[in-house]
């Protein structure tokens, strides 16, 4: 795949039976009402992707459905302390046979609904297509899990369910925009604005204890992913940078340029994962896209009397993490 031209719509949809251990409630989503009603993969160089008004721009954005194109999440029971799932096929049974995205047949990403516990993890798949995971969810709240997979002969799809963990719940204020961020003695900034419909060319620099990083590595196949997710619905995006590591044209920093477009005006958390010195580490970034006065979708449910300890921190932060 090239990475220069897909802007994924990489949502790990997972539903999944926790059973006692986690007291996991049923859960559901919408299904899709039609087979082209969602926004999937797209190339950023589309020039529909220009025009708000386009078809492409009226499309339902990925991670807001359960099941799509004949495909569906089915919840497995699992063992405490592990995420487990099956994708049914159009003929209702176990999907098997995925094709290989970005390094693997499987991504699953997940975040609490107030933009928190962000992880990013790669389950492996049984026999009989099941596929498990060490539970990558934290804290009590509502979880939104994206799964990204491209059945084998068929197009990338993008599914997502909320997960509910009990306990009592006290949500985080989203941090307010920035263009920097540090993490684990690396920070990272961000120059680009999000523009709502159309193509918008972020750039993030990496540097560390003030020098600049000029020899990331790949991961899953490039020098960066970068996660996008609206506050409110979490309508995410997956964005891959322009050019891969070995094409003769892409450095290995301190700059990565990507292409993303987002659906609307609103809020977003950015999320970008890097690799470097053998380590995955996470920068996350709030930016907002157009007027995002009213346009963020509904606001997280109000914290309840008794509240919890933070979070354990993914690389000394509350809110990422992967594997």
């Amino acid at each position: 795949m090239n990475t220069a031209t897909k802007l994924s719509g990489f949502a790990l949809g997972l539903a999944v039976v926790f059973g006692a251990a986690y007291g996991v409630g049923q859960v559901a989503d919408p299904v899709a009402p039609a087979a082209d009603s969602r926004h999937d993969t797209a190339g950023h160089d589309d020039a529909s992707h220009d025009d708000p008004g386009s078809e492409a721009a009226r499309q339902i954005p990925g991670g807001l459905l359960v099941s799509d194109r004949g495909y569906t999440l089915t919840p497995v029971t699992a063992p405490a302390n592990e995420f487990a799932f099956r994708i049914t096929g159009p003929d209702g049974r176990a999907v098997t046979t995925f094709d290989e995205a970005h390094d693997k047949r499987m991504h699953l990403i997940v975040i609490r609904r107030d933009l928190s516990g962000f992880r990013h993890v790669h389950p492996e798949m049984a026999p009989d297509g099941t596929w498990r995971v060490a539970s990558p969810l934290g804290e009590p709240g509502t979880w939104r899990a994206f799964a990204d997979f491209t059945p084998n002969g068929a197009q990338p799809l993008t599914l997502g369910v909320d997960v509910p963990v009990p306990g009592p719940f006290t949500p985080r204020p989203l941090p307010a925009p920035a263009t920097s961020r540090s993490v684990d003695g690396y920070t990272v900034t961000i120059d680009g604005a999000l523009q709502p419909g159309r193509t918008a060319k972020l750039t993030l620099t990496i540097n560390r204890d003030g020098a600049a990083v000029t020899d990331l590595q790949p991961y899953l196949g490039a020098y960066g992913h970068l996660v996008a997710l609206r506050q409110g619905d979490l309508a995410y995006l997956h964005v891959h940078p322009d050019g891969e590591p070995g094409d003769g044209r892409t450095a290995s920093g301190p700059q990565v340029t990507f292409f993303a477009e987002v659906p609307s005006a609103g809020t977003y958390r950015l999320f970008l994962d890097f690799q470097h010195q053998g380590t995955v580490r996470t920068a996350a970034f709030t930016l907002t896209a157009g007027d995002a006065a009213g346009a963020a979708g509904p606001a997280a449910p109000a914290a309840p009397a008794t509240p919890t300890p933070s979070e354990s921190a993914g690389h000394g932060e509350p809110d990422h993490g992967h594997n």
